[in-house]
């Protein structure tokens, strides 16, 4: 079984960095383009089964990629993205700040700290619900010889790939994942390891 974890593409809340979380905000120009390139680079890739994200950008994305191709698409919750509450919708630009700089800080530097806004989700909420997801993934005999493409959000993909990292290592694994970024896990009886890391091919 290969998954192809991706990232979908830019919108504009991403531009002005704005938190997304479960706001349903499609992708801009530069995202749809990106999505399109991603899916040239994968044409020979024979996926047979797609999973995405219920959001709108997760599934543009997915769409995109597998342009032209009849495969099935399945929405699952369990892959989209962390809830932020209260803060979807702020702006986290530094110049422009308007939730608490600490609490964003230690969401991508010190994930233990975080404490989510009124209405969000802590990242081990996230992290458990898309382990159960991953570990459906791996143990289906009939996907065994699968090629399955999985479209998501960035902290949802991080929280994916916690299955395959190396225990003890950082949740965002030194950065957020591009948009549009590729991560290739190999399953085989349950058994996973990464072996592409945040591909880009836009």
């Amino acid at each position: 079984m290969k998954l192809y974890i991706v990232r979908h593409g830019e919108t504009p809340w991403n531009v002005k960095f704005k938190l997304q979380g479960t706001s349903d905000i499609p992708l801009n120009e530069k995202g749809i383009l990106a999505a399109e390139k991603t899916g040239e680079a994968l044409q020979e890739v024979p996926f047979d089964i797609c999973y995405t994200s219920p959001l709108q950008r997760a599934k543009e994305t997915a769409g995109l990629i597998l342009r032209g191709r009849d495969i099935p698409i399945i929405e699952d919750e369990r892959i989209q993205e962390i809830t932020f509450g209260v803060w979807e919708g702020r702006c986290c630009r530094p110049d422009a700040m308007e939730i608490p700089g600490e609490m964003l800080d230690n969401f991508f530097h010190h994930t233990e700290r975080y404490q989510p806004p009124e209405g969000g989700e802590r990242i081990s909420d996230v992290v458990k619900r898309t382990r159960d997801f991953f570990l459906e993934m791996i143990h289906r005999s009939d996907y065994e010889e699968k090629t399955i493409l999985i479209a998501s959000h960035g902290c949802a993909v991080r929280a994916l790939l916690q299955n395959v990292y190396p225990r003890g290592d950082d949740f965002w694994h030194g950065k957020v994942p591009p948009n549009c970024g590729v991560n290739i896990v190999e399953a085989h009886k349950g058994v996973a390891k990464l072996i592409v890391e945040d591909a880009v091919y836009c």
